[in-house]
Protein backbone atom coordinates (compact mmCIF):
# COMPACT_ATOMS: atom_id res chain seq x y z
CA UNK A 1 0.00 0.00 0.00
CA UNK A 2 3.05 2.70 0.28
CA UNK A 3 3.66 2.36 -3.05
CA UNK A 4 0.15 3.76 -4.37
CA UNK A 5 0.72 7.19 -5.27
CA UNK A 6 -1.12 8.74 -2.73
CA UNK A 7 -1.22 12.33 -0.76
CA UNK A 8 -2.53 15.81 -0.65
CA UNK A 9 -2.63 19.62 -1.75
CA UNK A 10 0.21 21.06 0.88
CA UNK A 11 0.83 24.40 2.00
CA UNK A 12 4.16 25.89 0.98
CA UNK A 13 4.34 28.51 3.66
CA UNK A 14 7.96 28.93 4.77
CA UNK A 15 9.07 27.81 1.35
CA UNK A 16 8.35 25.86 -1.22
CA UNK A 17 10.76 22.85 0.03
CA UNK A 18 8.53 23.01 3.20
CA UNK A 19 5.58 21.14 1.16
CA UNK A 20 7.81 18.14 0.96
CA UNK A 21 8.58 18.16 4.85
CA UNK A 22 4.69 18.18 5.01
CA UNK A 23 3.86 15.89 2.97
CA UNK A 24 6.68 13.03 4.09
CA UNK A 25 5.37 13.49 7.83
CA UNK A 26 2.41 11.84 6.58
CA UNK A 27 3.78 9.06 4.33
CA UNK A 28 2.51 10.79 1.25
CA UNK A 29 3.64 9.21 -2.12
CA UNK A 30 2.19 12.06 -4.24
CA UNK A 31 1.76 15.79 -3.46
CA UNK A 32 0.20 18.68 -5.16
CA UNK A 33 1.37 22.69 -4.26
CA UNK A 34 0.90 26.12 -5.84
CA UNK A 35 3.88 27.77 -7.01
CA UNK A 36 3.35 30.91 -5.19
CA UNK A 37 0.31 32.65 -3.00
CA UNK A 38 -2.69 31.35 -4.96
CA UNK A 39 -4.40 34.51 -3.82
CA UNK A 40 -2.01 36.99 -5.78
CA UNK A 41 -1.37 37.55 -9.14
CA UNK A 42 2.09 37.79 -8.94
CA UNK A 43 5.37 36.71 -7.18
CA UNK A 44 8.95 37.78 -7.64
CA UNK A 45 10.64 35.07 -9.52
CA UNK A 46 12.08 32.05 -7.32
CA UNK A 47 15.35 32.52 -6.13
CA UNK A 48 17.91 30.40 -6.85
CA UNK A 49 18.29 29.27 -2.89
CA UNK A 50 14.46 28.55 -3.35
CA UNK A 51 14.66 26.04 -5.97
CA UNK A 52 17.94 24.35 -5.07
CA UNK A 53 16.36 23.31 -1.42
CA UNK A 54 13.32 22.51 -3.25
CA UNK A 55 15.31 19.92 -5.60
CA UNK A 56 17.96 18.70 -3.27
CA UNK A 57 15.59 18.09 -0.30
CA UNK A 58 17.10 14.91 1.20
CA UNK A 59 13.33 13.96 1.65
CA UNK A 60 12.21 14.91 -2.24
CA UNK A 61 12.98 11.31 -3.46
CA UNK A 62 10.35 9.82 -0.83
CA UNK A 63 7.92 11.67 -3.30
CA UNK A 64 7.15 9.47 -6.60
CA UNK A 65 4.94 12.23 -8.03
CA UNK A 66 5.03 16.34 -7.24
CA UNK A 67 3.24 18.24 -9.42
CA UNK A 68 1.50 21.95 -9.16
CA UNK A 69 -1.82 23.43 -9.41
CA UNK A 70 -2.36 27.19 -10.87
CA UNK A 71 -3.72 30.08 -8.49
CA UNK A 72 -7.37 30.26 -8.68
CA UNK A 73 -7.86 34.24 -10.08
CA UNK A 74 -6.42 32.58 -13.76
CA UNK A 75 -9.67 33.13 -16.03
CA UNK A 76 -8.44 32.27 -19.78
CA UNK A 77 -11.71 33.30 -20.91
CA UNK A 78 -12.32 36.65 -19.05
CA UNK A 79 -13.75 39.53 -20.63
CA UNK A 80 -11.89 42.01 -18.39
CA UNK A 81 -9.02 43.67 -20.92
CA UNK A 82 -6.88 43.77 -17.69
CA UNK A 83 -8.13 40.66 -16.02
CA UNK A 84 -7.08 38.54 -18.98
CA UNK A 85 -4.08 39.73 -19.49
CA UNK A 86 -3.11 39.53 -16.01
CA UNK A 87 -4.19 35.58 -16.44
CA UNK A 88 -1.92 35.20 -19.15
CA UNK A 89 1.24 36.69 -17.52
CA UNK A 90 0.19 34.69 -14.31
CA UNK A 91 0.09 31.39 -15.84
CA UNK A 92 2.90 32.09 -18.54
CA UNK A 93 5.11 32.77 -15.00
CA UNK A 94 3.68 29.61 -13.11
CA UNK A 95 4.48 27.48 -15.71
CA UNK A 96 7.84 28.64 -15.58
CA UNK A 97 8.42 28.50 -12.09
CA UNK A 98 6.40 24.76 -12.00
CA UNK A 99 9.53 23.88 -14.42
CA UNK A 100 12.21 25.37 -12.14
CA UNK A 101 10.71 23.38 -9.59
CA UNK A 102 11.02 20.28 -11.88
CA UNK A 103 7.11 19.58 -11.45
CA UNK A 104 5.39 17.73 -14.82
CA UNK A 105 2.75 19.39 -15.14
CA UNK A 106 0.45 22.44 -13.79
CA UNK A 107 -3.36 21.76 -13.27
CA UNK A 108 -5.62 24.72 -14.12
CA UNK A 109 -9.39 25.71 -14.28
CA UNK A 110 -9.62 26.53 -17.91
CA UNK A 111 -11.75 29.57 -17.36
CA UNK A 112 -15.42 31.28 -16.89
CA UNK A 113 -17.07 32.99 -19.86
CA UNK A 114 -19.13 35.45 -17.40
CA UNK A 115 -21.88 35.56 -19.99
CA UNK A 116 -20.36 35.99 -23.25
CA UNK A 117 -21.58 32.23 -23.86
CA UNK A 118 -19.99 28.91 -24.10
CA UNK A 119 -18.59 29.34 -27.21
CA UNK A 120 -17.27 32.16 -27.35
CA UNK A 121 -15.13 31.05 -23.80
CA UNK A 122 -14.16 28.09 -25.43
CA UNK A 123 -13.10 30.28 -28.08
CA UNK A 124 -10.36 32.46 -25.71
CA UNK A 125 -9.62 30.18 -23.91
CA UNK A 126 -8.36 27.89 -26.78
CA UNK A 127 -6.99 31.26 -28.21
CA UNK A 128 -5.11 32.35 -24.80
CA UNK A 129 -3.66 28.79 -24.42
CA UNK A 130 -2.03 29.40 -27.83
CA UNK A 131 -0.62 33.02 -26.65
CA UNK A 132 0.42 31.24 -23.48
CA UNK A 133 2.51 28.32 -25.59
CA UNK A 134 4.16 30.93 -28.10
CA UNK A 135 5.48 33.16 -24.82
CA UNK A 136 6.99 30.11 -22.68
CA UNK A 137 10.90 29.31 -23.67
CA UNK A 138 11.74 26.87 -25.95
CA UNK A 139 13.15 24.64 -23.11
CA UNK A 140 10.50 24.68 -20.93
CA UNK A 141 9.06 21.27 -19.94
CA UNK A 142 6.04 21.77 -17.98
CA UNK A 143 2.55 21.03 -19.35
CA UNK A 144 -0.94 22.45 -19.11
CA UNK A 145 -3.43 20.08 -17.20
CA UNK A 146 -6.51 21.00 -17.55
CA UNK A 147 -8.80 20.46 -14.76
CA UNK A 148 -12.27 19.14 -14.81
CA UNK A 149 -14.87 21.59 -12.88
CA UNK A 150 -18.48 21.51 -10.90
CA UNK A 151 -19.41 23.93 -13.85
CA UNK A 152 -20.60 26.80 -11.19
CA UNK A 153 -21.53 29.67 -12.28
CA UNK A 154 -20.21 30.30 -15.83
CA UNK A 155 -17.05 28.06 -15.57
CA UNK A 156 -15.98 25.80 -18.41
CA UNK A 157 -14.60 22.40 -18.52
CA UNK A 158 -17.47 20.47 -16.72
CA UNK A 159 -18.25 17.96 -19.66
CA UNK A 160 -15.55 16.14 -21.58
CA UNK A 161 -16.91 17.60 -24.34
CA UNK A 162 -15.95 20.89 -23.53
CA UNK A 163 -12.29 19.57 -22.80
CA UNK A 164 -12.19 17.72 -26.07
CA UNK A 165 -13.06 21.24 -27.64
CA UNK A 166 -10.17 22.88 -26.27
CA UNK A 167 -7.45 20.30 -26.86
CA UNK A 168 -8.60 19.33 -30.18
CA UNK A 169 -8.63 23.56 -31.45
CA UNK A 170 -5.44 24.39 -29.74
CA UNK A 171 -2.40 25.28 -32.22
CA UNK A 172 -0.29 22.46 -29.87
CA UNK A 173 -2.76 20.08 -28.54
CA UNK A 174 0.22 17.66 -27.72
CA UNK A 175 1.16 19.78 -24.89
CA UNK A 176 -2.16 19.56 -23.75
CA UNK A 177 -2.88 17.33 -20.54
CA UNK A 178 -6.10 16.47 -18.32
CA UNK A 179 -6.71 16.00 -14.44
CA UNK A 180 -9.82 14.67 -13.25
CA UNK A 181 -11.72 15.78 -9.80
CA UNK A 182 -14.40 12.99 -8.50
CA UNK A 183 -16.26 15.71 -6.59
CA UNK A 184 -16.37 18.09 -9.78
CA UNK A 185 -17.30 15.53 -12.64
CA UNK A 186 -20.34 14.36 -9.81
CA UNK A 187 -21.26 17.85 -9.48
CA UNK A 188 -21.10 18.96 -12.79
CA UNK A 189 -23.75 15.69 -13.36
CA UNK A 190 -21.24 12.51 -14.17
CA UNK A 191 -23.05 9.75 -11.66
CA UNK A 192 -19.92 7.93 -10.20
CA UNK A 193 -21.84 6.96 -6.93
CA UNK A 194 -21.76 2.99 -8.20
CA UNK A 195 -18.98 0.93 -9.51
CA UNK A 196 -21.03 0.90 -12.79
CA UNK A 197 -21.51 4.39 -13.30
CA UNK A 198 -17.62 5.06 -12.30
CA UNK A 199 -16.69 2.75 -14.86
CA UNK A 200 -19.63 4.22 -17.24
CA UNK A 201 -17.88 8.11 -16.77
CA UNK A 202 -14.51 7.01 -17.62
CA UNK A 203 -15.23 4.99 -20.62
CA UNK A 204 -16.69 8.43 -21.75
CA UNK A 205 -14.07 10.52 -20.69
CA UNK A 206 -11.80 7.81 -22.36
CA UNK A 207 -14.03 8.50 -25.75
CA UNK A 208 -14.54 11.67 -25.61
CA UNK A 209 -10.77 13.16 -24.26
CA UNK A 210 -8.49 9.90 -23.89
CA UNK A 211 -6.67 8.16 -21.02
CA UNK A 212 -3.87 8.76 -22.41
CA UNK A 213 -4.08 12.55 -21.52
CA UNK A 214 -4.91 11.78 -17.65
CA UNK A 215 -1.81 12.30 -15.56
CA UNK A 216 -3.74 13.40 -12.18
CA UNK A 217 -6.71 12.29 -10.23
CA UNK A 218 -8.19 14.97 -7.44
CA UNK A 219 -9.99 12.52 -4.92
CA UNK A 220 -12.56 14.72 -3.30
CA UNK A 221 -15.91 13.20 -2.12
CA UNK A 222 -19.26 15.98 -2.51
CA UNK A 223 -20.68 17.89 0.00
CA UNK A 224 -23.68 18.64 -2.90
CA UNK A 225 -25.48 16.23 -4.68
CA UNK A 226 -25.00 15.30 -8.26
CA UNK A 227 -25.40 17.63 -11.15
CA UNK A 228 -25.85 20.20 -8.46
CA UNK A 229 -22.97 22.32 -10.11
CA UNK A 230 -21.63 23.55 -6.73
CA UNK A 231 -18.19 22.86 -5.75
CA UNK A 232 -17.66 21.85 -2.16
CA UNK A 233 -15.40 18.86 -1.62
CA UNK A 234 -16.17 16.53 1.39
CA UNK A 235 -14.66 14.08 2.97
CA UNK A 236 -13.84 10.32 1.94
CA UNK A 237 -16.68 8.04 1.98
CA UNK A 238 -18.33 11.36 4.09
CA UNK A 239 -20.30 13.18 0.97
CA UNK A 240 -23.17 12.12 -1.52
CA UNK A 241 -20.25 10.36 -3.94
CA UNK A 242 -19.79 7.24 -1.20
CA UNK A 243 -17.24 4.80 -1.31
CA UNK A 244 -18.13 2.82 -4.82
CA UNK A 245 -15.80 5.75 -6.94
CA UNK A 246 -13.12 5.83 -4.95
CA UNK A 247 -12.38 2.06 -4.36
CA UNK A 248 -12.72 1.35 -8.34
CA UNK A 249 -10.54 4.06 -8.95
CA UNK A 250 -7.90 2.94 -6.13
CA UNK A 251 -8.00 -0.93 -7.38
CA UNK A 252 -7.89 -0.09 -11.36
CA UNK A 253 -4.79 -0.86 -12.53
CA UNK A 254 -5.06 2.04 -15.21
CA UNK A 255 -4.77 4.37 -12.60
CA UNK A 256 -1.72 2.79 -10.44
CA UNK A 257 1.27 5.22 -11.80
CA UNK A 258 -1.26 8.15 -11.89
CA UNK A 259 -1.39 10.40 -8.89
CA UNK A 260 -3.76 10.69 -6.53
CA UNK A 261 -3.99 13.86 -4.21
CA UNK A 262 -6.61 14.88 -1.53
CA UNK A 263 -7.99 18.81 -1.80
CA UNK A 264 -10.50 18.11 1.93
CA UNK A 265 -10.45 20.29 4.49
CA UNK A 266 -7.96 20.14 7.17
CA UNK A 267 -6.13 21.60 9.73
CA UNK A 268 -2.49 21.99 10.39
CA UNK A 269 -2.29 19.01 11.97
CA UNK A 270 -2.93 17.56 8.54
CA UNK A 271 -4.83 14.59 10.62
CA UNK A 272 -8.01 14.74 8.24
CA UNK A 273 -5.51 13.90 5.28
CA UNK A 274 -4.27 10.69 7.24
CA UNK A 275 -7.61 9.96 8.22
CA UNK A 276 -8.50 10.54 4.44
CA UNK A 277 -5.33 8.06 2.91
CA UNK A 278 -6.10 5.39 5.42
CA UNK A 279 -9.71 5.12 4.05
CA UNK A 280 -8.30 5.30 0.83
CA UNK A 281 -5.91 2.30 1.19
CA UNK A 282 -8.43 -0.02 3.37
CA UNK A 283 -10.69 0.44 0.13
CA UNK A 284 -7.56 -0.48 -2.53
CA UNK A 285 -7.24 -3.67 -0.25
CA UNK A 286 -10.08 -4.62 -0.07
Amino acid sequence: MTKLLLGAHMSIGGGVHRAIERSCSIECTAMQIFVKNNMQWFAKPLEQAEITAFLQHAQRKQLSAAFAHANYLINLAATNPQFHTNSLRALTEELIRADQLELPFLVLHPGAHLGAGEDAGLEKIIASIDAVHACLPKKTKARLALETTAGQGSCLGCTFEQLATIIENVQEPERLRVCLDTAHVFAAGYDISTEAGTKKMFAEFDRKVGLERLVALHLNDSKTARGSRVDRHEHIGKGKIGPAAFRFIMRDRRFRKIPKVLETPKGKELIEDVENMRTLRELAAE
